[in-house]
């Protein structure tokens, strides 16, 4: 039986191809070329890869994604209204490509998973040519793709990936996150959540059993037992799980006062509902009203878990609602062309690639290390997040932090998360050696062919 993987081809005509079962347990293996790095364009255009998932858990993130993609193309060639090019602080583009060459962009779908991301990626490269791949919603996903891109001698672009690993222990020289982290939700937390529910809280984990799971549960349970929470237990629950009753119902005997749930998209839609179809929501525990937590939100799971979501705290990255010069401007641009705000995946993903494109066009380059060295170390502003560094140590941007909270009184389909409190940068940066970021070195960028 064959899967497919879907993209656009050059002249932006879909195309297809089977990929045999085979196909994704084969050795990734990197041709080699006279170019003096992979994939130097020799035409008129410039190819990017844009790598997201189409299917699976994360299906609805990878979906606002690749729109993203589409519009940050349209602005870097001079269409549309130009966008956040409009707003971004330094600026080298011009609105027409990049060091004189048109983008024209393939696709792949990660279908959420670590092999078949791995082997869209590849063909992106080796068949059609793209000097970068950027997308993901997930952080194993991006974790694998940016192995293989380090391989291959291409920039991976990270879209969005929240394991503290991304940018820690697995960090790459090749690689750049803009999306902030596990560690950093969970310092943008604590305080609000000892403001709001005090001390000597009870707290029972569901967490996704992989990278991003690992690394969020890890650090909410150091930030509120810092602050005087206990753990009562922590349960790891496979990716792929979408009845969440038989783990729900554990959770009611423990004596736990409080649910975090460390699950995103799909699969935190499901939980919650999970959690809530038991009650526990309206149950009094130890004196306390119980009460569930989800460390990483997104409009896109707000819409999906509906009212579940009311009066709940969760951190972002960006929301749509930011009054800023450069979020409005986005939220103009998507709203006019898909005619509904942009969730925080499709913001990430839409950055990420105008701060390639610009990074190429300051440095003069497509090769992916004076690329990177354009990259390091970075300071811009008027991309929605405020003034922002793509730290040199780690490649791992630092900006404010958003913590939000699902509303009592939505006005809209839209309108479902408020922001509570924007958490300063200072609050929720840290050393790069840092403990839970340990183990892992960028090494030395590779250029490739």
């Amino acid at each position: 039986m064959t899967k497919l993987i879907s993209g656009f081809t050059r002249r932006g005509i879909i195309k297809t191809g089977a990929v045999g079962a085979g196909a994704l347990a084969m050795p990734l293996v990197f041709t080699g070329s006279a170019s003096a790095y992979t994939n130097e364009p020799t035409g008129s255009d410039v190819t990017f890869g844009f790598n997201v998932p189409q299917t699976g858990a994360y299906a609805d993130e990878g979906a606002d994604e690749l729109r993203a993609y589409e519009l940050a193309v349209e602005h870097i060639n001079g269409g549309g209204d130009g966008g956040m090019i409009n707003t971004m602080k330094p600026l080298s583009l011009k609105g027409n490509g990049v060091n004189g060459k048109k983008v024209v962009y393939v696709t792949g779908d990660t279908q959420t998973k670590a092999d078949a991301a791995r082997a869209s990626a590849k063909s992106m490269i080796e068949k059609d040519g793209a000097v970068m791949i950027t997308g993901g919603s997930s952080s194993g996903v991006a974790i694998a793709v940016q192995g293989l891109c380090q391989d291959a001698g291409v920039i991976f672009m990270a879209g969005l990936t929240h394991s503290n690993d991304t940018t820690g222990k697995d960090k790459k020289a090749n690689g750049f996150r803009h999306f902030f982290n596990a560690y950093m939700s969970a310092a943008a937390l604590a305080p609000v959540l000892k403001s709001a529910y005090g001390e000597g809280r009870n707290v029972y984990h569901l967490t996704a059993d992989y990278t991003w799971g690992w690394t969020q549960e890890k650090s909410i349970v150091a930030a509120t037992e810092a602050m005087g929470w206990n753990t009562v237990k922590t349960v790891l629950t496979p990716l792929t799980t979408k009845d969440f009753s038989s783990y729900i119902a554990p959770i009611i005997a423990s004596g736990a006062d409080t649910l975090v749930l460390n699950h995103y998209g799909g699969n935190m839609i499901n939980s919650l509902t999970s959690a809530v179809e038991f009650g526990l929501r309206d149950k009094v525990v130890n004196g306390k009203d119980f009460q569930i937590i989800v460390p990483l939100y997104s409009r896109l799971m707000a819409q999906g878990a509906g009212a579940n979501v009311k009066g709940i705290f969760g951190s972002t990255n960006w929301h749509w609602s930011l009054q800023d010069a450069g979020s409005q401007a986005f939220v103009k641009s998507f709203g006019q062309k898909y005619g509904r705000p942009p969730s925080q995946a499709a913001h990430t993903t839409y950055v990420q690639t105008l701060l390639y494109a610009d990074a190429c066009e300051r440095s003069g380059t497509f090769n992916p290390c004076g690329v990177g060295e354009a990259l390091e170390g970075h300071k811009f502003d008027g991309m929605g997040n405020g003034p922002t560094e793509y730290r040199a140590a780690d490649h791992q941007c630092f900006k404010d932090v958003l913590v939000v909270k699902g509303k009592e009184n939505p006005t809209s389909d839209f309108d479902l998360l408020e922001v509570v409190e924007v958490t300063p940068r200072a609050q929720v940066e840290y050393a790069p050696d840092h403990e839970m970021f340990a183990g892992g070195s960028l090494g030395k960028c590779n250029p490739g062919a």
